[in-house]
């Protein structure tokens, strides 16, 4: 399982660069103009804050794999991300209207993907969470 954390962090890190290229290819500057100023820079703020925290994610996952598994804190830490991208997971089907990719090939192959990934992400850390418990 180790190999899937790692896996996953170098997902988490290139997610959260993917993050850089927002405004512009969702067109934010043009996007945004009818918001007022302070939901403009929430969503800016908002997004490099997510960005980071996935980041962190990863960069943790990358590093500390092995204290994830085997300590008492790592058990924690698992939960919680567990939790995390379960919640994620569900927000994929429940949070965005089907209107943005429903007959929209490129669109309905992100949706699809992503939706793959938090299954996958959600899976591992559960798999981990409950081996790690069944240890203790």
């Amino acid at each position: 399982m180790h190999t899937h954390l790692i896996i996953i962090g170098i997902i988490f890190i290139v997610l959260a660069l993917i993050h850089i290229i927002f405004p512009k290819y969702f067109e934010w500057e043009k996007e945004f103009r009818s918001l007022s100023l302070i939901n403009r820079q929430i969503m800016k703020v908002h997004t490099i804050f997510i960005a980071l925290t996935v980041f962190l994610m990863g960069l943790l996952l990358l590093t500390s794999s092995h204290e994830l598994m085997e300590t008492n804190l790592g058990k924690k830490i698992i939960f919680g991300l567990a939790i995390f991208w379960t919640f994620r997971l569900v927000i994929q089907f429940f949070g965005y209207s089907s209107k943005l990719w429903k007959g929209k090939l490129f669109e309905t192959t992100v949706h699809i993907a992503f939706s793959m990934l938090w299954i996958y992400v959600s899976f591992v850390f559960w798999i981990i969470y409950f081996s790690i418990n069944a240890d203790y």
